[in-house]
């Protein structure tokens, strides 16, 4: 079995869970982890403990897609608005500079997190774990062993790292094969 690790859970790493889940066959073996204690990385929506309706975008509020990115993954809002995970803006946000180049703007009505959760459930199968902190990458026997700050080492046949550049230069290990 063909196992892919990819590390971190934000909306590249769940995007690339999904796609590949898509792409490779059903016998590989996808499994994500992520440092934090939930999805969303830079794309994170709180909670308040208190009333679970009321939330605040930690990362973006809105999506601005430009007509040549709009044109290029048509299919990516297409879905999303398929789903009802993002919406046209409709109203103005203070602060915000209009754009007369056709630009669109959308926002998620579930959260900003819920673009990564969508793709994180559209990877069926794969394997998500949450507070596993990568901290080394060997290449033993032509596979790469991936540590974490506690449990064992794990051996996978591919690794992605999705997290951003500094904490990909602060792993420790055989990153420049």
């Amino acid at each position: 079995m063909f196992r892919v690790l990819i590390v971190g859970a934000g909306l590249t790493g769940s995007l690339c869970a999904c796609l590949l889940r898509r792409e490779m066959p059903s016998n590989t073996r996808i499994v994500v982890w992520d440092k934090a204690r939930g999805a969303g990385g830079r794309m994170a929506t709180s909670r308040s403990p208190n009333d679970p309706t009321c939330t605040a975008d930690l990362g973006a509020q809105y999506i601005t897609a430009t007509p040549y990115y709009s044109q290029k993954h048509q299919s990516f809002y297409e879905e999303l608005l398929a789903h009802s995970i993002l919406k046209f803006l409709t109203a103005p946000v203070e602060g915000m500079v209009m754009k007369e180049d056709g630009s669109r703007n959308f926002i998620t009505p579930r959260g900003i997190s819920s673009i990564v959760k969508h793709y994180l459930g559209e990877s069926a199968g794969a394997e998500v774990f949450f507070n596993y902190h990568v901290t080394h990458i060997h290449l033993k026997d032509e596979k790469w062993e991936v540590c974490r700050k506690s449990g064992a080492p794990e051996q996978f046949h591919a690794v992605v790292l999705t997290m951003p550049v500094p904490q990909i230069l602060q792993l420790q290990g055989d990153l420049d094969k």
